[in-house]
């Protein structure tokens, strides 16, 4: 039975590749698509994570996380929260999403800070060059995006309709990848005295979970988010996106169907007489059925391969050239799986029973 299967795949050896290559596509469709949304997603929330508090207090109201909202918070509030038991320091920051041409999503984040107050809380440090003047027209940007991005200390970089110095670089990365000074930041949206958000570093010795409870019955209007619940945060701030994601794996799953459909159904049509022969051999119905839907059922899984492969090759050539991410997780490629295993027994069912009703006499005669 196994090698009646792989001799009338190899019989017509263009066809099955293509049809492999067909269903590889649409694997990779779902796969590429699903890993770079979830990959991109949770490589800034890693980042925004990475800022060294443990909590970030932002104004009441304040909807998600991507720099769209005015200035809000006024800056005196780190003092009265620095007050409260627990808490080691707050920092300000500022952060705003600009327009721009060289980045994937047509946006970037803006980081308004003080150099030294956020450094005392993420632990960044300038490897190269020097930290930006307070209210000047300077930026400073971690060192792998500048190395990404090919630029040079003492460089222009266009923010705000205007140029801005590269006077440094920082590492670790943490937050958005760029930052200019906060006094800058809040000139150029009429906000001075106002911010996005505080960052709070808990002391020693105290649960943050404790530090938040504190804050929040001070301050019951504002939002209090602990950044290690910063990652499943943005993963539900998306919904319309995982509405999209599952629209795209329905219409891979669609098309992987009609490819094995088209297939099967093609190479029923040709080995009409073959089936005839096998048939008058004694061969059952079931068994007839079952040798097109195991052809199917191998051809899909090749395809899942090529899918998974392709994406993995991919991902690999987007991380070296590009900022993008492509999270692949086990548990999609087992979605995937099922899904190609399934989308090939319905693609095949019908060509199987057609080859299971062939009249053995017809088929015989059959040109």
């Amino acid at each position: 039975m196994n090698s009646l299967v792989f001799s009338n795949m190899l019989h017509r050896p263009a066809r099955t590749a293509v049809s492999i290559i067909g269903i590889g596509i649409g694997i990779l469709l779902i796969v590429f698509t699903v890993g770079l949304a979830n990959g991109s997603l949770r490589e800034r929330a890693q980042r925004e994570a990475n800022v060294g508090a443990e909590i970030m207090l932002r104004a009441s109201g304040s909807l998600g996380l991507s720099g769209s909202e005015a200035l809000r918070l006024p800056v005196s509030l780190a003092d009265d929260v620095k007050k409260i038991d627990g808490v080691a320091t707050a920092v300000p920051i500022a952060q705003n999403s600009i327009s721009v041409s060289d980045a994937n999503t047509g946006s970037r984040l803006v980081d308004g800070i003080n150099f030294d107050e956020y450094a005392s809380v993420s632990g960044v440090q300038i490897a190269k060059g020097r930290k930006p003047a307070d209210g000047a027209d300077e930026v400073i940007a971690d060192v792998a995006w500048v190395q990404q991005k090919n630029l040079v200390i003492g460089g222009k970089m266009s923010i705000y309709d205007r140029d801005f110095t590269l006077v440094g670089s920082y590492e670790p990365s943490a937050g958005g990848r760029i930052k200019i000074p906060l006094a800058t930041m809040q000139k150029q949206l009429g906000a001075e005295g106002k911010v996005s958000a505080l960052l709070i570093k808990v002391k020693d010795g105290f649960s943050p979970d404790t530090v938040a409870q504190s804050i929040q019955a001070k301050f019951p209007d504002d939002q209090i988010i602990l950044t290690r619940d910063l990652e499943e945060l943005y993963m539900q701030g998306f919904p319309a996106l995982n509405v999209f994601l599952n629209v795209v794996v329905g219409v891979a799953g669609a098309i992987s169907a009609l490819i094995i459909l088209l297939t099967m159904y093609t190479t029923v049509t040709e080995r009409t007489r073959q089936i005839g022969v096998l048939k008058s051999l004694g061969m059952s119905n079931f068994r007839i059925a079952f040798t097109i839907v195991q052809e199917a059922l191998l051809i899909s899984t090749g395809g899942v391969l090529f899918g998974v492969i392709a994406t993995f090759l991919l991902s690999v050539a987007l991380t070296k050239w590009t900022s993008l991410t492509v999270q692949i997780e086990p548990s999609i490629v087992l979605s995937i799986l099922i899904v190609g295993i399934l989308s090939s027994i319905v693609g095949a069912l019908y060509p199987g029973l057609r080859a299971a009703r062939l009249d053995p006499v017809e088929a015989l005669g059959y040109e």
